[in-house]
């Protein structure tokens, strides 16, 4: 696997073979004149690896990022098409949910909210500003977030 480093924190378009730091520009997927700029939010290096390189195959540009105390500011410094938000920690995925939707430049962001407990997560988007918003469960491939986040894109 790619060192943390290398996954957070930093633009990953690179495809899988070709893993070097110096290898961080956004590639545009074939037939693409334009890459929908997604910000990745998860706390698994690998789970973050594996997504940030299928979205990349579905022509996005991706940005990775775990949960730290710098996701609230990127959040206000990142300009995003969409977020992919892993709700595994149910209590810090409602705060990071919160800090996107009260954002001005992300008030109506598409959001694609991954969770192992997708009932406590339908509760909480419940009495929340949940319009845009697909919940994937997991077990989860990088395709379906893929095509979550063009459906929402759409």
């Amino acid at each position: 696997m790619t060192p943390r480093a290398a996954v957070f924190g930093s633009w990953i378009s690179s495809p899988p073979k070709a893993r070097s730091r110096a290898c961080l520009e956004p590639v545009l997927a074939k037939g693409s004149s334009r890459l929908s700029r997604i910000l990745l939010i998860d706390d698994t290096p690998e789970i973050a690896e594996l997504l940030t390189f299928a979205l990349r195959d579905h022509g996005h540009e991706v940005f990775a990022e775990g949960y730290t105390d710098t996701v609230n500011d990127l959040i206000g410094q990142f300009r995003a098409d969409a977020v992919v938000l892993d709700c595994t920690a149910l209590d810090m995925s409602e705060s990071l949910f919160d800090i996107v939707r009260h954002h001005p430049n992300h008030a109506e962001l598409p959001i694609v909210i991954i969770s192992d407990t997708p009932e406590k997560a339908d509760a909480v988007l419940g009495s929340r500003n949940a319009q845009k918003v697909l919940l994937i469960p997991k077990p989860f491939t990088g395709s379906q977030i893929a095509k979550a986040l063009d459906d929402l894109l759409r």
